[in-house]
């Protein structure tokens, strides 16, 4: 799928009963395109453990169907509800280890760097967000969820921070 000069990313928003998705390729033009996003849904019907399996089949399967070099994850941030923050955390961890799994690099960002990265402001509104990975992925219209556009522009501050890194 990919040739020297393509770098494929998994960018991911982590969630319990939501996490977003956002799979970017960088061409040999420089240029960024979706190759797909979305959001693996877990059962609130099913037992916590059951759920976070669900979490990380879904991780797991977009690792071997896009085969990325590299995954971003948002950080955890302050939370007013400490059962859900707990329950992310926990996600967030199934996420990490299906990553580490893997062998693949896994890069962290707080949604202040996303943001930042992506409209050049640390405190940008999320509708400011969506619309740059809009315009950079040249998708058309609006990205239905939320999660799923937080996942591209994690996906696309891992592109610019893999830049980066070269360039230093």
């Amino acid at each position: 799928m990919t040739t020297k000069n393509e770098t494929i990313i998994l960018g991911i928003d982590p969630g319990f009963g939501r996490m977003g998705y956002g799979v970017i390729q960088k061409l040999k033009t420089g240029e960024w395109r979706a190759l797909d996003f979305g959001c693996v849904d877990t059962s609130p019907k099913k037992n916590f453990v059951a759920r976070l399996q669900e979490v990380y089949e879904g991780v797991d399967f977009l690792i071997k169907k896009y085969k990325p070099s590299v995954v971003g994850v948002e950080k955890l941030y302050f939370a007013r509800n400490v059962t859900t923050a707990i329950e992310v955390a926990q996600a967030r961890g199934v996420i990490l280890l299906c990553a580490a799994q893997s062998g693949l690099q896994i890069d962290e960002f707080t949604p202040q760097q996303v943001k930042q990265a992506i409209t050049g402001y640390g405190k940008a509104e999320k509708s400011q967000m969506q619309k740059m990975v809009a315009i950079i992925l040249e998708i058309k219209g609006k990205i239905k969820s939320d999660d799923a556009a937080d996942a591209l522009a994690i996906a696309l501050c891992t592109g610019q921070s893999l830049w980066l890194k070269k360039v230093k």
